[in-house]
């Protein structure tokens, strides 16, 4: 009979605590490498006490603290949410601002997919029409018109590869001139000219809303060629409506038909990196392998974005060192800053972002959790931020100021531009979205194998030695490059699993 290894990682030689990396947890008794014994069971990805740890002394992992000891823990015992105390995040105003660096990155030629070029310059890894809405009370209307597309149209245009709702609950009730209302707006507005549309977008609009159609579409483009209004008078009956959609969609769709792969280099790609329902291991496996491979599109010249301000903001104190001027560092406090006042206005704090599920999967605080959260950012500098909706302006690493819910970030990454999604998860989450492949990395064996038709890459074998952050980096790095070439499809797009766009809207309601 094969021996069970008892496997404790740490992270760090500063580490307190160890994480049970086997499967079935480890019971009390178990006796462990270090010359103890645990004293109770403790889960898979769940912590123990390396050590005699008193009360209010520093919880320890990834070399940061976590937390504080809310009581003696003895040497042996299982840390979590019970037994310790949450510390109170980097204060903003004492973080010290960086010198402007001279920015050299040893450059990775040589790499390249097999993209759509768009007369903007930007790049798409799936040829889609999108049809968008200037208000929720029309999604009905986008719902069913696009099935009809698909079931009458799409048949006869063989290189369009799918056309999407982009539903959403704005444009009518809302106070349209409020400050905050240019979130929403500008992600309309950005969603449209992803590069996976091609520039050939649809509105549909009732008539009525203060979000005017007109507002969504590029000024060098015709709207009467994209806009429909339902309330439109010259349409008599819905089915008619209906026609003259398809009527507008048919022009779209001999458009998007003539675009053709062609060879791209690396620089074109824009990756979102993205993390939900995650776990203990996400910070040892998944996300620094997807770290690992964000620094190789960097130097390969691409475009990484990383977002998700409650599960940045207890690590600021280490992304700021790595800002490319004090003006990028400037601007990563102000995104901080703006959030914690928008969580005070709504009591809350960025406690509040750790679930049931990350507890569950040994994550006990939400600075642990942020702390493997940043893994996935890897290590090139931040050479710009971004408010949310904005789009990207620049390559290299960029910080995408977004909510850390998976629909909203993933939401506000698409009106960035990015081109393709790496998503990172533990506990596992049938999350995709229609509009851009969606990578879905596990970071344990455990749930890969479980979910083995869900789940499009395994990052788990890093926690068992079987492989290295280096080898699984390399390895997802390509995975991109053939995802974007359309040689593989994710497992979201194969089960078809979409979730629908959530805007962030920090505006009032009228």
């Amino acid at each position: 009979m094969e021996t069970i290894k008892n496997i404790l990682i740490k992270t760090t030689e500063n580490d307190n605590v160890g994480i049970v990396a086997n499967e079935l947890g480890m019971q009390k008794g178990t006796l462990v490498d270090a010359g103890f014994a645990l004293l109770e069971y403790v889960p898979n990805g769940h912590k123990v006490a390396l050590q005699d740890i008193n009360e209010g002394e520093e919880i320890i992992r990834y070399g940061q603290v976590i937390a504080y000891a809310d009581k003696h823990l003895k040497q042996g015992s299982w840390v979590n949410e019970t037994n310790i105390l949450l510390p109170d995040p980097p204060e903003l105003e004492y973080i010290s601002m960086p010198k402007t660096k001279n920015i050299e990155i040893e450059p990775l030629e040589g790499y390249t997919f097999q993209g759509y070029k768009n007369s903007d310059g930007s790049v798409g890894t799936k040829n889609v029409l999108g049809i968008s809405t200037s208000v929720q009370c029309v999604a009905g209307t986008t719902e069913y018109v696009v099935k009809k597309i698909k079931q009458d149209l799409l048949p006869h245009y063989k290189n369009v590869d799918d056309v999407v709702a982009l539903n959403h609950s704005y444009g009518c009730g809302v106070a349209i001139d409020a400050p905050a209302a240019i979130i929403p707006i500008r992600t309309i507005q950005n969603i449209a000219t992803n590069p996976n549309f091609g520039g050939e977008i649809m509105v549909i609009g009732l008539g009525c809303e203060k979000l005017r159609p007109e507002r969504l579409i590029s000024e060098d483009k015709d709207s009467g060629d994209s806009i429909t209004y339902m309330q439109d008078e010259s349409f008599h009956g819905f089915n008619e409506m209906v026609e003259g959609i398809l009527k507008t969609a048919k022009v779209h769709l001999e458009k998007l038909n003539k675009r053709q792969r062609e060879t791209c280099p690396a620089s074109d790609l824009v990756v979102g990196m993205q993390c939900g329902g995650s776990d203990a291991f996400s910070g040892l496996t998944a996300n620094p392998a997807a770290g690992f491979a964000a620094d190789l599109i960097v130097r390969a010249g691409g475009s990484v974005m990383f977002s998700e301000v409650t599960e940045v903001r207890d690590a600021i104190h280490l992304l700021v060192p790595r800002t490319a001027n004090p003006v990028v560092a400037k601007a990563l406090l102000h995104e901080m800053k703006w959030y914690d006042d928008y969580l005070f206005l709504g009591s809350a704090d960025r406690s509040a972002n750790t679930t049931p599920g990350n507890k569950r999967g040994g994550l006990s605080t939400i600075v642990e959790k942020s702390l493997g959260s940043v893994a996935k950012s890897g290590t090139s500098p931040i050479v710009d931020v971004l408010s949310p909706g904005e789009k990207i302006r620049k390559k290299g690493l960029t910080f995408a100021a977004t909510p850390a819910s998976d629909f909203a970030c993933g939401t506000l990454q698409l009106a960035a531009g990015m081109n393709v999604h790496l998503f990172m998860t533990g506990r596992g989450t049938p999350y995709g979205l229609a509009m851009v492949p969606v990578i879905k990395v596990g970071s344990n064996t455990k749930l890969s194998n479980r979910w083995f038709d869900l789940i499009d890459f395994d990052a788990g074998k890093i926690a068992t030695g079987e492989k290295t952050i280096e080898a699984m980096g390399w390895e997802l790095f390509h995975m991109i490059l053939d995802v974007a070439s359309g040689k593989k499809q994710v497992a979201c797009d194969k089960l078809g699993l979409h979730n629908d766009l959530v805007l962030f809207n920090p505006g009032p309601l009228t």
